[in-house]
């Protein structure tokens, strides 16, 4: 898969420390994926959770941290839409980020 603004990975791990290295795994292990649908994820990511229009929601760093992503299953993209602390994710809507 390609993912598109790992910046915004690395901008919000150098305010928040403790998510460098599992967004860097989970970053790797993105691009180094296949995924054809929600499915594939959730046998990898167990506590992935799928979202209207191919978003999926990622729990980072045992659930400190939430990722949504916005995936395009046929070209391979895979859009970071938010990165923040679960009660950030508490304040927004996951489903138009």
């Amino acid at each position: 898969m390609r993912v598109l603004a790992r910046k915004t990975l690395k901008d919000f791990w150098e305010k928040h420390a403790d998510a460098e290295q599992p967004l860097k795994a989970w970053f790797h292990e993105t691009k180094a994926a296949h995924w054809a649908s929600f499915t594939e994820i959730k046998v990898r990511y167990g506590a992935a959770d799928a979202l209207p229009e191919n978003r999926v929601v990622f729990n980072i760093k045992g659930n400190t941290y939430r990722l949504i992503v916005h995936i395009h299953y046929h070209t391979g993209i895979v859009f970071i839409r938010f990165i923040g602390t679960h009660a950030e994710y508490d304040r927004i809507d996951a489903t138009t980020i």
